[in-house]
């Protein structure tokens, strides 16, 4: 049972790519399909609008993520607007930037944040499953690593012991936000399958 991500994110894609077994491919037209509104409150909500709009336009199995950071400090912000916290057409060093900004001199103790993301699946505008995930972690002062995208270099894992910009594909899914969320949806697919083969 194949997967189609509906995303523009080349770096959502790599994170999958090292998430095997889960076979997860980027939706086919995908850059010429109209794009859902993003307006939702919740990493949830969007996910949902996301997932529905696009198996509704394409007729497939379609899986959308939502995801992004939340700083303790910072009152949960990004939170949803993370891919566009320094502006609609920010690219990862401007949100960095910004982040480290907005948390200077904030000692390490008050770091803390989160990475979460919520994977929703549907099928021709159906909604099936909604999976979460989440990693703890905090805030680096400096980037590290050159792995990953979006807030991977500043964001430490204690448990991975270093930055997720410092983890390969394979090493990151087994302690990230996306990683969680994809076993989740790999323990559903399983289910489905038994419950397929226990009636035929």
């Amino acid at each position: 049972m194949k997967f189609y991500l509906a995303s523009s994110n080349p770096g959502k894609l790599r994170d999958f790519s090292g998430m095997a077994p889960l076979e997860v491919e980027l939706l086919p037209g995908f850059a010429a399909l109209p794009l859902a509104i993003e307006d939702g409150a919740t990493f949830e909500a969007n996910a949902v609008k996301k997932a529905e709009h696009y198996s509704r336009l394409s007729g497939q199995r379609v899986v959308a993520d939502d995801s992004g950071l939340e700083v303790a400090a910072l009152g949960g912000a990004p939170g949803v607007h993370s891919a566009r916290f320094a502006g609609p057409n920010a690219s990862d060093a401007d949100n960095n930037r910004l982040l480290l900004e907005r948390l200077t001199g904030v000692p390490r103790k008050r770091r803390q944040a989160a990475f979460v993301c919520v994977l929703a699946l549907a099928e021709a505008g159906r909604l099936l499953a909604t999976f979460h995930g989440r990693a703890e972690g905090f805030i680096l002062e400096a980037p590290r690593g050159a792995h990953g995208f979006g807030y991977d270099p500043l964001f430490y894992s204690p448990a991975a012991g270093c930055a997720f910009g410092e983890l390969t594909p394979e090493q990151k899914a087994h302690y990230s936000h996306r990683g969680a969320a994809a076993r989740q949806l790999l323990a559903w697919r399983q289910a489905q399958n038994a419950r397929t083969h226990s009636h035929g």
